[in-house]
């Protein structure tokens, strides 16, 4: 059984959704701590002809909370709906927005204020957009010693699944040993992005932009190849 492990990322870009459904089983997790850095709660939009960043606004906590400790801010409806504009301006005369936006702004309108529930949400909804039926694992819920980190966690989350390979993103490919991960009898296998390029108005391809941008240039039908456009190395 193929396991694939991942932060929970807001709306992210394809090769998410394609190691989504590489795997057989996807663990998200949410007793990780969370980064500014990373892409919990932001991505990137066409805007203009060029890469746009939105942000969702997340109360001031401490930065050494984990993912499911931190919370949408109080007034973030406020923001959300004006990204919701840029969205709706950026995308009117995209040929699939009439069918894309409703469904985008349930996702970025869901009534709750955690962030690890907020993003769950938005993963569920395009999943079950497109179709793909890899079950989804919170990794909290999974019984192992969690103060594992690394690839000794990896590994034993693996393990305890029942899992026999596990698939990474390429990113990790100077991250993780084939060999260690063999000596556990686990497979180790990287996933690859073949990135399409698909037309975005009358304009250079811009690429790696949020799974928003997709939906709007292509067609389920597209999307849902797209989602096997992919090298496991």
């Amino acid at each position: 059984m193929k396991i694939a492990i991942m932060q929970p990322y807001f709306l992210p870009y394809l090769g998410y959704w394609q190691l989504v459904n590489a795997a057989d089983c996807f663990v998200l997790y949410d007793n990780i701590q969370f980064s500014k850095r990373g892409w919990f709660h932001k991505n990137n939009i066409l805007m203009n002809g060029e890469k746009k960043l939105f942000t969702i606004p997340l109360k001031k906590d401490s930065d050494y909370l984990d993912v499911k400790e931190r919370y949408l801010s109080d007034d973030s409806d406020k923001m959300i709906r004006k990204i919701l504009a840029q969205i709706e301006s950026s995308y009117a005369k995209a040929p699939f927005f009439n069918e894309v936006f409703p469904f985008i702004k349930k996702i970025f309108l869901y009534d709750d204020k955690n962030l690890f529930n907020y993003i769950y949400f938005s993963i569920n909804e395009i999943l079950n957009y497109l179709n793909v039926e890899t079950p989804l694992i919170i990794s909290s819920k999974i019984e192992i010693d969690h103060s594992l980190k690394g690839k000794d966690k990896v590994i034993k989350i693996v393990e305890t699944l029942g899992g026999d390979e596990y698939i990474n993103p390429i990113g990790g490919v100077d991250l993780y040993s084939k060999q260690e991960f063999g000596e556990a009898n686990i497979q180790l296998s990287f996933l690859e992005s073949d990135v399409p390029v698909y037309q975005q108005f009358k304009q250079d391809f811009v690429s790696h932009l949020s799974i928003i941008d997709i939906l709007m240039f292509n067609s389920k039908e597209k999307v849902i190849l797209m989602l096997e456009e992919y090298q496991l190395r």
